[in-house]
């Protein structure tokens, strides 16, 4: 065959193959997986290990600790025979949610809670909103200087700051105690009726500023139209405010309502550094979080002190559900 008859009956068959409809492969590409990645398949390899490491750290930092603490929580510490051969862990399945629910103790824990709750949030988030409120009107001068003096608070740890508050509440060592007994105020910040308004004073100063913060940035994004528009209508700085503004950062408003429902069920270092006052009314127990601590490092309960966390994480769990849940109806009934 001449070489014009093969190039024909090359040509011939690239015709044939391309008229059925299957496009001609290169020389030796049959067999071989093709290289090139789709782009979903891309994306979802960047996203894969961009995520690792956070799923790696929630796995060993959450997980794995809230695992533990249900397995612990489901066995505890009894004595064999005559005692001789020393406690050994069996299995109490239920056992210790039952002691810890039937103790008095635990139980006066959340009524001490209530009542932190009922003085704590409606200063701490009315507090925090006017105080951001302020900070956003045109009037208001050295901003700057104000959030830096708000927000100082916040960044020293819990523990020092209730160091620092213990000084400023004790007798003979206080000068705010001296000043208020020149001027003949007399108040026990130990005893049983100043220890609560004793603590929520130290986590206002630590965490107002805080929320503050957030909640000027909310008002920082709103707007600025919608604001002209509504002074044009003859709005003022009242109606503005609680008729435009709020409802606008409604959003950061519930994020800050819930975050401090779940920080007030975890109240623990100002009341146990309060405890170390002379003559406080703070025991042991006087908090949830305070029993679970006392459980596991002065009674050596270990799962009776689980037991207790995994309650506590129940009930920040439930008020969450209750808080969210209360704000989505809301959003939903609004027109």
């Amino acid at each position: 065959m001449s070489t014009v008859d093969r190039g024909r009956s090359t040509v011939d068959r690239g015709r044939s193959t391309i008229a059925r409809g299957r496009t001609p492969k290169a020389p030796g590409s049959q067999g071989r997986p093709s290289k090139i990645l789709s782009s979903r398949t891309r994306t979802r390899l960047a996203a894969g290990t961009l995520l690792a490491p956070f799923f790696a750290l929630f796995t060993v930092a959450m997980i794995v600790p809230v695992g533990y603490a249900l397995w612990l929580s489901l066995f505890t510490e009894k004595q064999s025979g005559l005692g001789f051969d020393g406690p050994r862990t069996v299995f109490d399945g239920l056992g210790n949610y039952a002691s810890a629910l039937g103790d008095q103790a635990f139980r006066d824990g959340f009524r001490v809670l209530l009542g932190y709750c009922a003085l704590y949030l409606p200063l701490m988030i009315g507090g925090a909103i006017v105080l951001a409120l302020l900070l956003d009107t045109a009037l208001a001068r050295a901003r700057r200087f104000f959030q830096l003096a708000l927000f100082l608070p916040h960044a020293i740890p819990g523990l020092i700051a209730a160091l620092i508050w213990i000084y400023l509440y004790t007798p003979q060592l206080s000068p705010v105690v001296a000043a208020m007994e020149a001027g003949g105020v007399g108040f026990d910040f130990f005893s049983s009726a100043g220890t609560l308004p004793s603590i929520v004073n130290i986590a206002l100063w630590q965490w107002l500023g805080y929320n503050v913060v957030i909640f000027y940035a909310a008002l920082q994004a709103v707007d600025r139209s919608l604001l002209e528009a509504a002074t044009v209508d003859g709005a003022g700085n009242w109606r503005i405010a609680f008729s435009v503004k709020l409802p606008l950062i409604r959003s950061s408003l519930v994020m800050v309502v819930l975050f401090t429902v779940i920080g007030s069920l975890q109240l623990f270092t100002e009341p146990l550094i309060l405890s170390r006052g002379s003559g406080s009314a703070v025991t042991s127990t006087w908090t949830p979080n305070m029993y679970a601590y006392s459980a596991a490092f002065e009674r050596n309960d270990y799962g009776l002190a689980a037991a207790a966390s995994v309650l506590i994480a129940l009930v920040a769990a439930a008020l969450s559900f209750v808080v969210t849940r209360f704000t989505n109806r809301r959003k939903e009934a609004r027109p």
